[in-house]
């Protein structure tokens, strides 16, 4: 097993690593939108914040030699389910063709006031 720190973002504050890899898999944390150099929690739109949360997710993926057209299946947790149709919108836009296997589950509230958090689990380049 390898763990996955993108060396351009702190080590979180948690007890959790950014990502693991094992045999050829990277699994994601579920990642939220926030700027990840400041640890700011970005409250804007849930376009903005699921692009964002999604960007972290592919910076994680980056740093463990994958990217976001290798994820196999993707969890997104939305404060809201009345926001899905924006979310999908905004996933759709930056996912493109690709379409991985992915949940999307409704949750009370989330950390920090965000209203999406993501996780992901993706092959590694070869």
């Amino acid at each position: 097993m390898k763990t996955i720190q993108p060396s351009d973002q702190p080590i979180p504050k948690g007890h959790y690593s950014p990502g693991i890899e094992h045999h050829g898999v990277v699994y994601v944390s579920g990642q939220l939108p926030m700027d990840l150099v400041t640890r700011e929690p970005f409250t804007g739109s849930i376009e903005e914040q699921t692009e964002l949360a999604l960007r972290n997710v592919e910076a994680v993926l980056k740093a463990a030699g994958s990217n976001l057209s290798r994820v196999l299946q993707m969890t997104i947790y939305v404060s809201d389910m009345e926001l899905w149709g924006r979310v999908n919108e905004t996933y759709a836009r930056v996912m493109g063709d690709h379409r991985p296997a992915r949940a999307m589950i409704p949750v009370k509230e989330l950390h920090f006031g965000t209203q999406i958090e993501i996780q992901a689990i993706a092959a590694v380049k070869e």
